[in-house]
C-alpha cells in the first residue's frame, strides 16, 4: 500500500481483524510422501484472519528425496551391490530407482 508506513499497515490489518505473529525460524520442512521441501533461512509469519490461522513461509527451498528401505533394497538385489553403496546411488539419482540401477550396472 503506497504512502503507508509498517505501524499504519498493522493498525490498518487489526481494524480488519488480522493479527499477525512473526516465528522465529531458521528451517521449515514441508513432507510429501514423494519428497521432502527444505526452506532454508525461512521468514514466517503466523496470521490468524478471523479465526483462520494461516503460515505465510518465502526462503530458499531445497528439495530432499525420501528414500525408503524398500527403494535400498530393490536397488542393491537388482545391481548386487551393498545397501550402502545403493542408497548412495539412490541419493545421486535423486531417488530414482531405475537411474540408481542402471548407473551401477555399468559400473
Amino acid at each position: 500500500m503506497p504512502n503507508l508506513n509498517p505501524k499504519q499497515l498493522e493498525q490498518a490489518m487489526k481494524k480488519l481483524g488480522v493479527k499477525q505473529e512473526k516465528i522465529d525460524a531458521y528451517e521449515v520442512v514441508i513432507k510429501t510422501r514423494e519428497k521432502n521441501l527444505v526452506v532454508k533461512d525461512p521468514e514466517v509469519l503466523r496470521v490468524n484472519m478471523m479465526g483462520q490461522e494461516s503460515f505465510q513461509i518465502t526462503g530458499s527451498i531445497e528439495e530432499e528425496m525420501n528414500i525408503t528401505e524398500d527403494d535400498v533394497n530393490t536397488v542393491a538385489s537388482q545391481a548386487g551391490v551393498s545397501k550402502d553403496k545403493a542408497r548412495e546411488s539412490l541419493e545421486k539419482n535423486k531417488g530414482d530407482l531405475a537411474s540408481a540401477i542402471m548407473e551401477l550396472k555399468n559400473n
